[in-house]
């Protein structure tokens, strides 16, 4: 890792009507609208999904990370995020994170072991951290295509 500070530039342009264009250095630019739930036609990224992919996407990283360090073989995790946007104390504004994941591992994985590590996956990704929203996990470890346990 880089020494702390990190910056991560964005930038965004639009008119009065149509997409918006995101876009970083180094990176492809990404067109955005807004949700079906604002009016948007629900054919691009708008804010509130890429946040919610932003929470899945770090999820991933993180137990990625995690699982390299506690040297935890893994073939696939997949990630789920549903955001829920409501009203609080007048203003809408995320309030909760459900995250679903599902952990593919080789026979003979200590499920237990795979389990903890997702969990501190979920409190250790710094997206979900930084947002005043809750977040809850609910895993599942698949071991060589059987399902052994569900939370």
């Amino acid at each position: 890792m880089k020494d702390l500070p990190h910056h991560y530039p964005a930038a965004a342009r639009g008119g009065a009507s149509g997409d918006v264009t995101l876009t970083s250095p180094g990176l492809a630019d990404l067109a955005s609208e807004p949700p079906v739930e604002f009016g948007g036609a629900g054919t691009l990224w708008s804010p509130e999904t890429l946040l919610a992919a932003a929470v899945a996407d770090c999820f991933i990283l993180t137990f990625r990370a995690i699982a390299r360090a506690s040297k935890l073989t893994f073939d696939e995790l997949l990630c789920d995020v549903s955001g829920e946007l409501d009203r609080v104390e007048g203003q809408l504004r995320f309030k909760h994170f459900a995250v679903q994941a599902r952990l593919l591992v080789p026979a003979g994985t200590d499920e237990a072991r795979a389990r903890t590590l997702l969990e501190k996956a979920e409190r250790g990704c710094l997206v979900s951290r930084s947002l005043s929203a809750t977040t809850s996990l609910a895993c599942e470890v698949v071991v060589a295509g059987a399902v052994v346990s569900e939370r």
